[in-house]
């Protein structure tokens, strides 16, 4: 495997790791929409974890959501992901470390961390799908309403938290992919190369040992 992809898709992951923590805080998942107001008093904003609102002052309140049941299931869903997500990039981030040559670790054994690399690339990539689906099904739900006329709720845009998802999960999905594909590259080129055979170093065998073996058609 080519170090330098090691370290680049090494570094992917890791800012696509950095990412999907600062996408699970941020509070703008969704900000109420302004289409249709002559005059914005107040915006409102969620993420996963709280709603909040602030005026035309620029005073805001939040309020964290008291019942998990009471949430829609979407919300649930995506709280899921984002945590599956963030403990698959940890694995990954904490495998590809050991696994890449730069690393001293397991050193004699080249097959090993070979192995250990490519699991760190599988598990950037599960990052980059629980990303990839959390956020998009949170943006599903937010378009459905927002084109819904008998939708008698507030109405809702996508907020940069989603955009910052986005982003997190194409780089952990682009770094699993060059790790695991670097490692299998490797794998099948020693397999490729296979030794001719060894010299038989042992004694010649006599002329009746051979006739014996060969047949006796085989010498003049």
């Amino acid at each position: 495997m080519d170090p330098i992809v090691e370290v680049v898709a090494l570094l992917l992951g890791f800012l696509g790791w950095v990412m999907v923590g600062i996408c699970l805080t941020n509070r703008y998942w969704k900000v109420s929409t302004v289409d249709g107001n002559v005059i914005t008093t107040s915006t409102i904003y969620e993420n996963l974890w709280m709603s909040c609102a602030t005026d035309s002052t620029g005073v805001h309140n939040c309020r964290e959501f008291q019942s998990l049941l009471a949430l829609n299931g979407y919300v649930q869903a995506s709280r899921a992901l984002m945590i599956a997500a963030i403990v698959c990039g940890t694995i990954g981030l904490l495998a590809s470390m050991i696994g890449i040559q730069c690393c001293k670790a397991a050193e004699a054994n080249e097959v090993l961390k070979g192995r250990i690399a490519g699991i760190g690339g599988v598990f950037f990539l599960l990052q980059g799908l629980c990303t990839m689906v959390s956020v998009s099904w949170y943006a599903f739900n937010i378009t459905q309403d927002f084109f819904d006329p008998f939708y008698p709720g507030t109405k809702y845009e996508i907020g940069e938290g989603l955009y910052i998802g986005w982003c997190s999960a194409v780089l952990a999905i682009a770094g699993g992919a060059c790790l695991t594909c670097s490692c299998k590259m490797s794998s099948e080129e020693k397999h490729s190369y296979q030794p001719r055979g060894t010299m038989y170093s042992g004694p010649a065998p006599t002329r009746s040992q051979a006739a014996s073996t060969y047949g006796r058609n085989a010498y003049v």
